[in-house]
Formats: structure tokens, C-alpha cells, sequence
């Protein structure tokens, strides 16, 4: 395997240097990708779905390139996109969350070759950036060479998922040329493992947002301390050899030995042994990435969550003691123990699979890190003062949901931030991901829950919170609601199948329209406001904090019942989406309603173009906004009103009666609304409601 570069020192060196260097990685990582997907045997399997809760691996190969585009373009970077369909189709679905369309037949995927120029295309324009961006040393994440970063090490990533879907797709699709390198060392016999001692100590996580040493996701910054008393931690990964007795046990036919969930698991999968091995004529084989061998007794067993949760039961039966995952802290500790970043590992694409389990040596244990991931018990939670960054803001806010455990230690291949000892990587339970497991003898304590209700850690989206749900204030009605009622007179005589609350921000005027009509979509560009929509349609209530006086807030839980809005879950479904480049999918609408939206966007020119071909005829659209344009948000090359040009005052309703020509305005109406802040500081704005109405 040629020489791979793993992350970048962000600290050292000048700024021509620096380029060069990330530069250097970038080429590196792009190139890795393009090379994972010519292990495909025709252009014909890249448009093959292989597994049903992933996207054809098409999507896989554009939306690396088009995460580039877009997080640039949101960060005000990139001015001109390079391909806004692509820049569409290729956007989201890393994850099955609720928001994510994976039905294909919404899509018209390009071809292989188009996409293949449209990545061509990216990369001539991400190296032209990384050339003339201008920046400081050090970069930290407020430096505009940060997203540059964050889509490389976002790449890096998909390369490790992208194998694991190529691994869960039939062989036959792939080309059996060893274009990256397998090392050969599998053996029909395994070492015996045994616990052993980890000594007591202190974990310290402390990495500073204002000057990292290496690129890091936000999960990862603020500070976090534990004590870990003395525990016993298993000498190796489970082998395949030391899971095999649990399968020739039966274990996948004793549903006891699963959790709840896991339990749920198995009954859908009927699995019988792990997924990526088979069984024929009573001899097991192993798929690696695209071949198959002879199962090794001797590597370490790749499975999920539920499947390692039932092998400790299982051992702990055996053992006459209970033996269970470590937490999160217990790993660290264990790494800190043997100071296992000083150590060589089988990671960073050293070779294309894993190794013996009793090869890599760590003082008395094996395969600290690398080889394959190893899954805690712990699910994702924040650290103290978490923060998500604003150009990624749904990359672990999303996975706190207590369905989702964090893996620790890198696998194979395993590169960039992904091999760190701070990174903090999570996945579905039942997902599959190089991933396997120890086992710990412990009696420390662990979280095993975050809780069942929406954690804000962001004042301002439980602010938002509070705002949709909360109580009124110095008499002004609720703003969503108020909106909403005030528009129904305006739909008695018109079609009300289908709305789109565009800008949704926490769902509040999502579920008020589903009230009138047969089906909403709420869409937002923040996975944080789209959350809590969410959350409030599957759980029985949701939990917020109100900032009451500097560090003193006050709890707050509220239902859709509260609202009488319970029947309404049924009509409703939330969507992440960047209202200046919807996907070709949502349209046909008898109402598009954007509350305070406007105002927020980056291009709201784009939008104002795009809207009407997604309104049907004599169908709204309906704008609410105080017109409060900031730079913040948008350049001020790209406001709508709000400016002087040749003299003259420009306004924003003046520049919508210009640019919606496919409209005729049927009234505007100044909507008041209260924002609390704190107890004692209240935000008291007017937003003007204008009502189009689709020219037949």
C-alpha cells in the first residue's frame, strides 16, 4: 500500500506550507474515494441499492464532491455553485433519520460519466480555493480553510462506509483484482482470550474550538473529566473462533440473550450467525470487501451492537460473572493505560482487511485501536459546553436519540480524524460498520441513557422551542398559530391536499397546517429544528430549558397533545432541505408557507426564481418576514430590499411584486410576535404576512 497521510498538525508551519500540505491530502482522500468505487465490476452496479436503508451507491460517489459545494456555498466561500441539480440529488442521507427520502423512484440519477465530470469539475475548484482562500495560522474552526477540512475528513468517512456498503453488495458485482492490498493470515485456530488488569485513573477529553492541533467534529471540543476505578478488560477482540460458540450455542435462537431491541433485530433479520458470514455445506466463510475466504478463526468478529450485547450474556453465563461492553470512559482509560496512540496498528489503510487478533500488541493487550471499531455501551452525548459548528450543524445533534452507541478505536481502514483518540463516531445499533467488540469486567458506573426527550444544548433552539411552544407573551398572540388562522380565510375556496412549511425551524406551524390539509412536509435547513419536530411525533413529550437569568433556567415539557394537535402526526413529515436548492421532488403544492424565512437565506434571488414552478395553479404562497436583512446571513449583494440603488429606497415587498410575476398578491398583513430571551428581555418584532396567489 502506497504511503497514506493521516491528518494535519494545524498549528506548525507557514501558510504556503500549509496549503501545500492540505492539498496533498486532499488529492489523497479524493483519489482513495474514486478508487473504492473501480472495484465495481460495470457502471451498471453503481446504480445498485445494497442495503435498503442506504442510497444506491451512485449517491454515495456524487455527494462526496457535493458536500464541498454546498457547505462552501453556505459558509459564503464559494459564490457560484457548480452544478445546483447534482448539488441537489447528491445532498443528504448519511444516516436513516426520519428526514431522509431514500425512495429512489424520486430520483433520475446521471450517469456515471456525468458524475464523474461533476466530481472533475469540484476538484479543479476546491484546489483553486485551497490556493487562494485567504487564512491564519492557526486554523481553528472559524478559519475558512476549516471547511475545507471538515470535506475532506468528511470524505474520509465515506470511504470506510462506502466499503461496508460495496462489502454488503453480492461479490458478483465486483472485480476480484486486488487493486488495494489484502494481507493474507487467516488460521483455522484463535488465541484463548482472558481478562486482565486495567489499572485506575483519570480521563481528561479537553480539546479548545480556538486552537486545535487537529481538525476536530464538534462533539468532540469542550472539556470532559471521569475517574475510572480499577476494572479487567478483555486481552483481545472477540475472534471469530470465540463468537463461533456462541453461534454453534444457538445464540441467535435464544431470544433471551438480546435486549429489547435487539430482540426486535433479530425477529425482522432471522439472522442465524453474523451478516458477513456464510454458511454452506456446514463450513463458514468470511466476505471481505469483495472476495471470499475460508472464515479465520483468528480476526477479530464484525457485527452490530445487539449481536455483541448478547455474546457478553453469553460469556457472562459461561464465566459465572457478568461480564458487559465498556462505556466510552472505560475505553479511555484502557487506551490511556497502554498509551495505545504510541503504538502500531492495523489502520489507515495499511492493508484492505483485518488482521489477527493476536498481531498487534499494545503492553499486554491487542488491537487497542484498529483492526476493527469497537462498540461501547455508551450512546452519543454531548460534552460539557457542546457546540455545533454552523456550517455542519447536523452532524452529531441527530444521533442524540439513545438509538445510536458510539464506537471507539479506528478500523482498518479507518482514516484522517477517524483514528484520533478524541474522535467520537456513532452508528445505529443495527448497523454494521468494521466493527467489533471487547468485553470488560466492571463495576463502574455508566451512562446508558441520554434521556427520551429532545437535549438542547443550544440556547437558541430551545429559545425556538419556547417560541412555538411556549406561552404568550404581554398578550401577543402565538406567532404560528396566529399565522396560520389568519390565512384560513384565504383557503376555504382553494385545494388543500397538499402544503409545504418551508423553513419549518421547529415544526410548530408544521403540525397547526396539518389541521387543513391532507399532507405537510415541514422542511429546514438546520437537522437541529427538524429534530424536534421529530422527536415530538414519537415520544409522549419533549423536554426543553428556558433561560431564566445567566447560568438559571427553568425545564419546560411539552406534548402535541397540550396543543390538541395529536392527530395531526399522521399528515406530517419533516425533511432537511436548503430552501435555495430544493430537490426536484417537492413540488406540486396547493400552499408553500415560509415564516420568517426570507430574510435567512444566503441567495433568496435563487429561491424567489425556483418557488413558483413548485406552487400549483391558483395555489399560495405565503411569505412572512420582518425583513430584517444582516450580513450575517446574507451578503448584501443579495438582498431583496432594504438598500438604496441610484437614489431610490428599495423595499423588499417593492422587489417581490417585481420578481413574482407569476403571482398576484392578494393582501399583506402585519403579524406581531414576542421572542423571550431571558426573563426579563423579550425581542418584540412585526413580521408582514404577504399572500400570493398562483396565476392560472
Amino acid at each position: 500500500m502506497d504511503y497514506i497521510k493521516n491528518t494535519i498538525n494545524l498549528t506548525t508551519g507557514t501558510i504556503e506550507e500549509k496549503r501545500e500540505e492540505i492539498k496533498e491530502y486532499f488529492l489523497q482522500t479524493y483519489a482513495l474515494d474514486e478508487k473504492l468505487f473501480d472495484l465495481l465490476k460495470d457502471e451498471k452496479c453503481i446504480y445498485k441499492q445494497p442495503n435498503s436503508l442506504r442510497h444506491p451507491l451512485i449517491f454515495y460517489f456524487g455527494h462526496t464532491a457535493t458536500f464541498f459545494v454546498n457547505k462552501l456555498t453556505l459558509a459564503n466561500i464559494l459564490k457560484n455553485r457548480v452544478n445546483k441539480d447534482f448539488e441537489s440529488i447528491f445532498a443528504i442521507g448519511v444516516d436513516e433519520m426520519s428526514w431522509d427520502d431514500l425512495e429512489s423512484k424520486h430520483y433520475a440519477w446521471p450517469t456515471i460519466e456525468e458524475t464523474k465530470k461533476y466530481r472533475q469539475q469540484v476538484k479543479e475548484m476546491v484546489l483553486e480555493l485551497i490556493d487562494t482562500i485567504p487564512f491564519t495560522m492557526p486554523i481553528n474552526w472559524e478559519s475558512p480553510m476549516w471547511i475545507i477540512l471538515m470535506g475532506i475528513e468528511h470524505e474520509n468517512i465515506h470511504i470506510e462506509t462506502s466499503s461496508v456498503l460495496l462489502r454488503e453488495l453480492d461479490n458478483k458485482r465486483l472485480i476480484e483484482n486486488e487493486i488495494f492490498e489484502y494481507v493474507n493470515e487467516e488460521s483455522q485456530t484463535f488465541p484463548q482470550n482472558e481478562l486482565l488488569d486495567v489499572k485506575a485513573g483519570e480521563v481528561v477529553i479537553e480539546k479548545n474550538r480556538e486552537n486545535p492541533i487537529y481538525y476536530g467534529w464538534d462533539n468532540e471540543f469542550s472539556f470532559h473529566k471521569a475517574y475510572i476505578k480499577d476494572f479487567k478488560a478483555s486481552k483481545y477482540l472477540v475472534s471469530n473462533g470465540e463468537f463461533l460458540e456462541f453461534v454453534k450455542d444457538g445464540g441467535y435462537s435464544k431470544p433471551e440473550m438480546f435486549t429489547k431491541e435487539g430482540k426486535e433485530w433479530l425477529d425482522f433479520t432471522q439472522a442465524k450467525h453474523p451478516v458477513f458470514w456464510s454458511k454452506v455445506d456446514g463450513k463458514y466463510f468470511l466476505r471481505e470487501i469483495n472476495r471470499v475466504i475460508a472464515l479465520p478463526l483468528n480476526y477479530p468478529v464484525d457485527i452490530n451492537v445487539y449481536e455483541a450485547e448478547a455474546f457478553c450474556k453469553f460469556k457472562s453465563a459461561k464465566l459465572g460473572y457478568e461480564v458487559r461492553l465498556p462505556s466510552e470512559d472505560e475505553y479511555y482509560r484502557l487506551y490511556d493505560y497502554v498509551n495505545a496512540g504510541q503504538k502500531d496498528a492495523n489502520i489507515g489503510l495499511k492493508q484492505f482487511n483485518q488482521s489477527p487478533v493476536d498481531k498487534y500488541k499494545f503492553d499486554e493487550f491487542y488491537d487497542v485501536r484498529g483492526n476493527v471499531w469497537q462498540w461501547s455501551l455508551t450512546p452519543t452525548y454531548p460534552f460539557d459546553d457542546f457546540k455545533v459548528h454552523p456550517i455542519y450543524d447536523d452532524f452529531t445533534t441527530p444521533t442524540f436519540d439513545d438509538r445510536h452507541a458510539l464506537m471507539k478505536g479506528g478500523s482498518f481502514i479507518s482514516l484522517g480524524n477517524e483514528i484520533l483518540r478524541e474522535a467520537r463516531y456513532a452508528f445505529r445499533k443495527h448497523f454494521f460498520q468494521h466493527a467489533g467488540f471487547r468485553y470488560v469486567k466492571s463495576d463502574n458506573e455508566y451512562r446508558t441513557k441520554l434521556n427520551d426527550n429532545v437535549y438542547e444544548t443550544d440556547d437558541s433552539i430551545a429559545q425556538y422551542c419556547e417560541f412555538h411552544y411556549g406561552e404568550e407573551n404581554f398578550g401577543v398572540k402565538n406567532f404560528c398559530v396566529n399565522s396560520v388562522e389568519l390565512l384560513k380565510p384565504y383557503l376555504e375556496k382553494n385545494k388543500t391536499n397538499k402544503a409545504l412549511d418551508l423553513g419549518c425551524s421547529v415544526g410548530r406551524s408544521t403540525f397547526e397546517l396539518a389541521k387543513t390539509f391532507d399532507e405537510v412536509t415541514g422542511i429546514d435547513f438546520s437537522a437541529n429544528f427538524i429534530n424536534v419536530g421529530v422527536k415530538l411525533m414519537k415520544y409522549d413529550s419533549l423536554t426543553f430549558r428556558v433561560k431564566n437569568e445567566g447560568d438559571i433556567s427553568t425545564e419546560k415539557t411539552v406534548s402535541l397533545k397540550d396543543f390538541g394537535l395529536e392527530e395531526t402526526q399522521e399528515k406530517v413529515s419533516f425533511m432537511q432541505g436548503d430552501a435555495c436548492n430544493l430537490k426536484d421532488i417537492y413540488t406540486g403544492y396547493d400552499l408553500i408557507f415560509c415564516s420568517n424565512l426570507i430574510d435567512r437565506l444566503y441567495y433568496p434571488q435563487k429561491f424567489i426564481d425556483d418557488i413558483p414552478s413548485r406552487v400549483n395553479d391558483n395555489g399560495l404562497l405565503v411569505l412572512l418576514s420582518p425583513y430584517t436583512w444582516l450580513e450575517e446571513y446574507t451578503p448584501k449583494e443579495n438582498w431583496l430590499g432594504g438598500y438604496i440603488k441610484d437614489n431610490k429606497e428599495v423595499s423588499t415587498l417593492e422587489t417581490l411584486k417585481t420578481e413574482l410575476q407569476d403571482f398576484e398578491l392578494q393582501e399583506t398583513i402585519d403579524v406581531p410576535f414576542v421572542i423571550k430571551e431571558t426573563n426579563r428581555k423579550y425581542q418584540h418584532s412585526v413580521s408582514q404576512m404577504s399572500i400570493w396567489k398562483k396565476k392560472a
